[in-house]
């Protein structure tokens, strides 16, 4: 029997993710192997501190703090770190040595992919990244290689858990934001510091990275709108519910065409009303899901874990077992297929639905009025309810109502609300949220 080629593998960090999957390459290296035709042997692990206590019985021996000695000597290197330095300059430097990368990296994808995919181009080497993206679920491999011969034309992603969690429990128990926030810290699916989730930013640089491959043109962090959920109530949530809607924190990423046939991407991140028999609707908990419409293949949807350490680790593995079989039969490795050059749109150039609350004087003429300036802005009203209710002090009725439109550019739909602000009938503004899949 031909005895396997061995292939050292460097693993960057050994946090949740990491360890897992140091262990599942030394717990399952028979498998590993005849899967790849090659031995994957981990030959190290680069961590800040060597004695760190960890969830996985890993030997020492493998641990080092050297991570620039560890990469200098890999065929494959995984980097696990996060952040954007070191990694960044660990990656360049395993790509300009001729070994391919796996990361999890979103952030630094997002910041600077552009430089590594160019290194990874240069090199000839793997530059892989599935576990940036909705943890386990395979979402970026079909995007890049199932739908290629496709044109995908909108992408609609609960990409980010804890997020999902949160306004989950606020739509299922009631809960308002901060006790939904102290449950998911609790319950461990936020961080104690969960700014980097509540205020969009880990959706977003998973959004940048979905416009990417789905438009195939390089976009940057700085290309997508950004907005969190931190502004969102628990009477948004109880009026959306009562109109039909959940609301969901969307990536969202489609191509928009303008009158003079022009095209353009929209990529952006926001609190959205969902129809509560869309699909993407029923993702409970801290799961994630991908929605695809393309010209061809229709609508498609992926849905799973989208974080921990073993289903992430799941992910890991798929892309570290693609770069190893390419290494071990030869030929040239694969590359991003961002060829092209289509313009990043502001979020005024989208297309979108608005829901509106207002709280408004109870007295005749005041739907006209109202009818008319959205007229006015080319604004068309699918939907209009109105609730009295009476203020228990001054026992003075008013009426609140919920409206949503129908699809309008951003920019006329914001003018509205503007417009709509200044009659004098309008008690307030009580929310205005975005509205898909109507």
């Amino acid at each position: 029997m031909t005895e396997l080629r061995t292939l050292k593998v460097a693993l960057l960090g050994c946090g949740n993710v990491g360890a897992q999957v140091a262990r599942i390459l030394i717990e399952d290296a028979d498998a590993l192997a005849a899967r790849t035709g090659a031995r994957l042997q981990l030959s190290g692990i680069a961590v800040r501190n060597v004695n760190s206590k960890r969830d996985v019985d890993l030997p020492q021996e493998l641990f080092t703090t050297d991570a620039e000695t560890l990469v200098k000597d890999a065929d494959l290197v995984i980097e696990l770190m996060g952040g954007i330095e070191p990694a960044r300059t660990l990656i360049l430097s395993a790509l300009s040595n001729g070994a391919c990368v796996v990361t999890g990296n979103k952030a630094l994808l997002a910041q600077d992919g552009p430089t590594l995919y160019e290194a990874a181009d240069k090199a000839g080497v793997q530059l892989s990244y599935e576990a940036a993206v909705a943890g386990a679920i395979p979402i970026l491999r079909p995007i890049r290689d199932s739908l290629s011969g496709d044109r995908i034309t909108r992408v609609l992603g609960i990409v980010n858990g804890t997020t999902n969690f949160i306004l989950d429990q606020m739509d299922s128990t009631g809960a308002q934001f901060a006790d939904a926030l102290a449950e998911a810290q609790r319950l461990g699916y936020a961080e104690a510091d969960p700014t980097a989730d509540v205020e969009g930013h880990d959706a977003a640089a998973k959004a940048a990275i979905l416009a990417t491959l789905s438009f195939h043109t390089r976009f940057a962090l700085e290309n997508v709108h950004c907005e969190g959920i931190t502004s969102v109530s628990a009477s948004d949530i109880a009026a959306a519910k009562d109109a039909g809607f959940v609301i969901k924190l969307l990536a969202i990423a489609e191509k928009l065409t303008d009158s003079d046939g022009g095209e353009g991407v929209s990529v952006r991140v926001h609190p959205t009303l969902l129809p509560r028999e869309h699909p993407l609707a029923a993702v409970r908990g801290a799961f994630n899901a991908v929605f695809i419409e393309a010209e061809n293949a229709g609508e498609l949807m992926f849905y799973g874990q989208g974080a921990g350490g073993t289903p992430t680790a799941s992910a890991v593995l798929g892309d570290l077992v693609s770069a190893a079989r390419r290494l071990v039969l030869g030929g040239p490795q694969r590359t991003e297929t961002t060829t092209g050059h289509v313009p990043a749109l502001p979020i005024e150039a989208a297309t979108t639905s608005y829901y509106i609350g207002l709280d408004v004087a109870d007295q005749p003429g005041v739907l006209a009025r109202i009818a008319q300036l959205f007229a006015e802005h080319g604004v068309s009203i699918e939907i209009m309810r109105q609730t009295i209710h009476k203020d228990a002090e001054s026992n003075v009725e008013s009426a609140e109502l919920r409206i949503v439109t129908h699809r309008a550019s951003e920019a006329a739909l914001a003018a509205t609300v503007e417009a709509v602000k200044g009659l004098d009938v309008i008690n307030s503004v009580t929310s205005v949220l975005r509205v898909e899949g109507v």
